[in-house]
């Protein structure tokens, strides 16, 4: 966690650049929060509720420490180093991420949408809920697992398939005007950041990178409709 957030006194230009795109990007996305509001939460009741379900399911703190901590314990019993480097990112890049969350939703302290304020209703280190929108936990915490879980594939449709999968709760959020656009635009921003900083930092620790051939036994994740499981491959 540590690491990942001394990054930044590490940036090189290009670091810098894309830093700048991303600032740019969130502030794009502010001066639309207001119409994007209202165009989400009309789609509410079109959206067929197990997905709202889901939405809020899959990005609680409870369920995705469950799921990351599977992940984690498959590869420490069955004593293979890339699944388990993979659940160390998981739970690590959630827990430096979730942890920077939740100082910046108590900081900010930025009004929900649902609140009937507007767009630009800040009231710093309030302890009322109803001011902790900027970012989104549930946002942060599924788009990290997506992006983490994506790293063992080389496919980009898979790639693509499995964020989709991870931006159904930050969108989920939206329709319930949890959050502002531009909460859930910078939250994917922090996901890729925090998940790209440690697993450069694992790459120091294990010698099993993603997609290695070197193993004649291989273990890793698979995905169905409605199933999480381990698969083995001889």
């Amino acid at each position: 966690m540590g690491y990942a957030y001394s990054r930044p006194f590490h940036w090189d230009k290009k670091s810098w650049l894309t830093f700048g795109g991303v600032a740019g990007g969130t502030m794009l996305l502010y001066t639309i929060d207001e119409p994007a509001k209202t165009y989400f939460e009309d789609q509410k009741e079109d959206i067929p509720q197990f997905i709202r379900d889901y939405g809020w399911y899959y990005g609680s703190p409870q369920n995705n420490y469950m799921l990351t901590g599977v992940v984690y314990l498959t590869g420490l019993f069955t004593k293979n180093e890339k699944l388990r480097r993979t659940g160390v990112l998981l739970i690590s890049s959630a827990s430096a991420a979730g942890l920077l969350q939740q100082v910046s939703k108590y900081t900010f302290g930025r009004a929900r949408p649902r609140t009937g304020e507007q767009k630009n209703t800040f009231i710093p280190f309030s302890g009322d809920a109803d001011y902790h929108s900027f970012p989104s936990g549930h946002t942060i915490l599924a788009f990290t697992n997506a992006y983490a879980i994506a790293k063992q594939f080389k496919s980009p449709w898979v790639k693509a398939g499995i964020y989709t999968v991870g931006l159904v709760p930050g969108i989920s959020r939206l329709w319930e005007g949890a959050h502002w656009l531009s909460d859930v635009g910078l939250s994917v921003a922090i996901s890729i950041f925090t998940v790209e900083a440690i697993d450069k930092y694992l790459d120091s620790k294990y010698d099993e990178k993603y997609n290695s051939k070197q193993k004649k036994t291989d273990w890793s994740l698979s995905f169905g409709p409605g199933t999480v499981g381990v698969v083995v491959h001889f």
